[in-house]
């Protein structure tokens, strides 16, 4: 039997590590007994009175839909994406930058005190010049009907059919649009994952702010050649003839369940298989599956912030773990005497050595190995680094990997987070061998979202 939905009255106390509103009202059960329902109230801000209406109240935990707002926060403002209340890519679009920036100073410290460390070593995060058309990659699904597109909000299942996206550059979504127009008017149609059926799975799209130049990247499960030679020849030229800065035009042909951006085969339609961009100084070859900052210039920043508390010596060895294709190893490479750098992805060590070749950086060695291993095979080469770097992914490096850091004694640690809250705990394991945390800078790349960046710096006491 169908629940009857209940509506209450009730104000967000907090927001969750999605971004969305959190509640509590109390409700009765069926032998008249009080009970406690929380409830995730999407696209609300702390602080905000609202009536709601909740599909199931007889669950601990519900969804919540505002009927009304009854109160709002004096920072909320009108979203100006026309997708903004069912995208999935932006939560926070309906909330002032300045209030954004604030609630992840905030979130940054909660996380650090929470391990026991000072929150006042945290600065205020430093906040984009623009927090629109910042993004130099997009990922896009195709829908089964054959539309392009986000996934809806808290519906990974459901495509939306993309007109506009105001946080990717506008070159990016010219170009992806039109690979959308010509889809709909072949009537090729999307993946449906659940049947393994359907063309058209994903559109990656990436370009170089720096450069100008596009790479247009489209995931299907067929090659184009074939029964699709007409089709892909009018996407050449339709793409040829009105984007000359798509310097690279691939299709991926993909046949496995998983539905992610991989390819068994990658065909190039035109140009090149990569395309050039720079950061900090520094050009880089990036192919389709290259991991480089989607924010270029707040990445820069990072680089710098890097710098600026690494302060990196001529006399100096340096390690840099989870290195990727070079991103922070070439700056740093050129202000000491010898780096070596640490990657698990073999393709991207490839072209850490291309790129400091190219970038005529000698004083390099990089090495395909995951970090705890490779730490201990460059100490055996290079002796005890002077100056130690760390970017993990969102899990963190973990503590296997902090405590050998911690026995390399570095003297001085600069790391390098997408995650506070793994940031937080992996620093906790450097404290025992004789480090202190001197100073916290969060910087947003991501504007509209949750997610945070932070450079900090940590010191051996007896330095």
């Amino acid at each position: 039997m169908t629940e009857p939905k209940r509506y209450f009255d009730t104000t967000i106390n907090h927001l969750d590590h999605k971004g969305n509103g959190q509640a509590v009202v109390w409700r009765e059960n069926e032998q008249g007994n009080p009970k406690k329902l929380k409830l995730n109230v999407p696209l609300t801000l702390p602080g905000e009175e609202v009536h709601v209406q909740v599909e199931r109240p007889t669950k601990k935990r519900s969804r919540a839909h505002v009927t009304e707002f009854l109160k709002t926060n004096s920072e909320r403002v009108e979203a100006p994406c026309p997708h903004f209340e069912i995208c999935g890519g932006c939560v926070w679009q309906h909330w002032s930058y300045f209030g954004q920036l604030n609630h992840k100073t905030n979130y940054v410290k909660r996380q650090l005190e929470e391990q026991g460390f000072n929150a006042a070593l945290v600065k205020e995060t430093i906040g984009a010049e623009t927090p629109w058309n910042y993004r130099n990659k997009m990922e896009f699904t195709f829908s089964p009907e054959g539309n392009m597109g986000l996934h809806e909000q808290g519906n990974f299942r459901k495509v939306f059919d993309m007109k506009t996206c105001l946080i990717a550059g506008n070159d990016m979504v010219e170009a992806a649009l039109e690979v959308s127009k010509w889809a709909k008017e072949h009537e090729l149609p999307g993946y449906l994952k659940d049947e393994h059926e359907g063309l058209l799975r994903h559109l990656m799209v990436r370009q170089s702010f720096a450069t100008g130049e596009i790479m247009l990247a489209l995931v299907a499960t067929e090659s184009p050649d074939g029964k699709l030679k007409e089709q892909v020849n009018d996407l050449v030229q339709r793409i040829t003839n009105k984007y000359p800065n798509v310097k690279s035009l691939l299709w991926l042909e993909n046949t496995l369940w998983a539905d992610s951006i991989q390819a068994e085969e990658t065909f190039i339609l035109a140009g090149r298989d990569y395309i050039y961009d720079e950061l900090a100084g520094f050009r880089y070859r990036l192919w389709w599956n290259t991991f480089f900052q989607t924010n270029p210039k707040q990445a820069e920043k990072l680089v710098e912030l890097a710098l600026e508390v690494g302060k990196p010596q001529a006399d100096e060895t340096m390690f840099d773990l989870f290195c990727g294709v070079g991103t922070f190893s070439l700056p740093f490479a050129k202000q000491v005497k010898s780096l070596a750098g640490v990657e698990i992805v073999e393709s991207s060590i490839e072209s850490a050595k291309r790129n400091a070749t190219e970038n005529d950086v000698h004083n390099t060695y990089f090495l395909a190995n995951n970090a705890r291993n490779g730490i201990d095979e460059v100490r055996e080469q290079f002796g005890q680094p002077d100056l130690l770097l760390v970017d993990p992914p969102r899990s963190g490096a973990g503590g296997k990997v902090m405590r050998r850091i911690g026995r390399a004694q570095p003297k001085r640690i600069v790391y390098v987070s997408c995650n506070p809250e793994s940031f937080a705990s992996d620093i906790t394991e450097l404290t025992p061998f004789g480090y202190e945390l001197v100073t916290v800078q969060p910087v947003d790349l991501f504007p509209h979202t949750v997610h945070v960046e932070v450079v900090a710096l940590m010191s051996r006491v007896d330095e």
